[in-house]
Order: structure tokens, then C-alpha cells, then sequence
């Protein structure tokens, strides 16, 4: 019996587990099932009873929830020696300020860099910093922050890239790649959300690259199911790609839309059931 919790997905038996942790009907059918379906949104809930109770389950998140947010990202790449720019991670403001004065950045990063909260994603929550005025500036934004329950933030240095970002996005066995590119060069953020454009074709080698150093970061984490960040540094004689982050809810503009995407999840998940349609 296949059980798919994911509203896109007609298994035998589908359930919705949207909002709330599995209950006992939940558990009962996963105990049963011969495959587990898991939706985007997904609670680390029903992820652990999922891989607890049944052998096969689709997608793996094991690195989603071991590695959290934009500060587990980080320490998930050094883990496996995924190349990614220089970052400093704080668990809080209270730890910053153990180390550094509020009015002055760490010492080893140079402005201009990125400030980023965990967390938000398409841009949100990220931040080019110029000066001292600026960082200090966040970090007291930080502080009213964290009053709402919310921690960790990342400092990082700034890659100049010309305004180009590549988007790596893992569905199953297929991978498809595509620079945003920001057309405004005053603008920092690279995000179909802010302006971004899609380009499909430039730079192959370079999209090449990128597609290598994913396969072999999912090779060693089990993502099967996720929109990787690269950048490729310019001007500095520096390498690339380098990782920014992962993102397992991602936009779908460069796959095509929503219904494109679902098209290419439903396939992928036959695939990976061994199932044809």
C-alpha cells in the first residue's frame, strides 16, 4: 500500500497532515504502508514517524532537519566539504556579543558583507552591509528580533557576482539548472521575487560546474528534493561554485510554473516507486 501525504500525489490512500503532528490514524497507516509520500511542508514530526515506522519514504529530509535553516545549511556544507563562502554563524545576539561589540563587525570580514537571519527565504530576512552604521543598525534590529521568538543569523563575506546566482533544483533523479539574473545592477538581492529574470542557456560550463557540485553533495546527504543557491565568483581570480544555501520549498518560475513542477514531482515519484504512467 502506497500512502502519500502530499496533496499532489494519488497513492492508494492519501492523507493530509497539513498544520499538526501525525495522530494515531496517521501512524497506523504509515505502520502499514509499503511507501511513504511526504508533502514540501513537511513537519519533522512526520518526517521521523515516517522513517521510524516504514523503509521507504520520498522525499529524504534527513538533511533538512539535521542541518535547519540557513545556519545548519552552513555547517551541513563545511560537514561535507561543499565549497561556500566564508560565514561566521551566531546561535544569537547574546552570543555575537560575547565576541564582538555591537557597534563594529568580527574582525575577519571586511565590508561590504551579508547579514542574514535564519530562516526567511527568496531574500528575506538578507542584507548587503556597507559600513558600521549599517551593522549596528541590524543588530539592534536583531535585538526586537529575537523578542518574537526568533534566533540565529550568519555574517558573510560578499561574493561579487555581477548580479548572477544559479539555481540547482533536485527532483528525484532529475536536475535542472538556471541563472536569475538581477538586471539592476544598484540591486543586491538575486530572487525571481525581487526582479530576477531567468536565463536557461548562458554559461554551460559553468552551469555544468554547478550541476557536478550538487550531485556530489546529494550523493553524500540524500537530498532528493531541493533548490540549491551557487554563485560563481567574478573578478577576484577566486573559483567557484560556491554554495549559498538549500532550499526545500522552493519557487517554480525556472521549472516552469506550479503545474509544470507538480508534473515533474508526480513522474519522479513513479520512478521512484517503480511505477510507469
Amino acid at each position: 500500500m502506497i500512502l502519500s501525504f502530499h496533496p499532489c500525489y494519488v497513492a492508494d490512500i492519501n492523507r493530509l497532515c497539513a498544520g499538526r503532528d501525525p495522530d494515531e490514524k496517521d501512524l497506523e497507516l504509515i505502520r502499514t504502508a509499503s511507501a511513504v509520500i511526504l508533502p514540501q511542508g513537511c513537519r519533522r514530526s512526520l518526517f521521523e514517524a515516517a522513517r521510524g515506522l516504514c523503509q521507504r519514504v520520498f522525499p529524504d529530509y534527513t538533511a533538512r532537519f539535521a542541518w535547519p535553516e540557513k545556519t545548519g545549511q552552513i555547517i551541513m556544507f563545511a560537514r561535507f566539504n561543499a565549497p561556500h563562502p566564508k560565514t561566521a554563524i551566531f546561535d544569537s545576539l547574546k552570543d555575537y556579543c560575547r565576541k564582538y561589540s555591537v557597534q563594529d563587525k568580527p574582525d575577519d570580514f571586511d565590508f561590504p558583507l551579508v547579514f542574514k537571519y535564519n530562516g526567511p527565504g527568496e531574500g528575506s530576512g538578507v542584507w548587503l552591509v556597507q559600513n558600521r552604521q549599517q551593522m549596528r543598525r541590524l543588530l539592534e534590529q536583531t535585538a526586537r528580533w529575537e523578542k518574537t521568538g526568533q534566533y540565529g543569523f550568519l555574517i558573510q563575506e560578499y561574493v561579487e557576482t555581477k548580479g548572477w546566482c544559479l539555481r540547482a533544483a533536485v527532483v528525484g533523479k532529475t536536475l535542472v539548472t538556471y541563472w536569475r539574473v538581477q538586471p539592476g545592477p544598484e540591486k543586491f538581492h538575486v530572487s525571481a521575487s525581487r526582479g530576477a529574470e531567468i536565463d536557461h542557456k548562458s554559461y554551460p560550463e559553468l552551469r555544468k560546474a554547478g550541476e557536478e557540485q550538487v550531485k556530489r553533495l546529494c550523493a553524500r546527504t540524500g537530498i532528493n528534493l531541493a533548490g540549491f543557491d551557487l554563485i560563481f565568483p567574478t573578478g577576484s581570480g577566486r573559483q567557484g561554485p560556491l554554495f549559498l544555501e538549500a532550499n526545500y520549498y522552493f519557487g517554480r518560475r525556472g521549472l516552469g510554473g506550479s503545474e509544470a513542477f507538480y508534473d515533474l514531482l508526480c513522474r519522479e515519484i513513479d520512478r521512484w516507486l517503480g511505477k510507469t504512467r
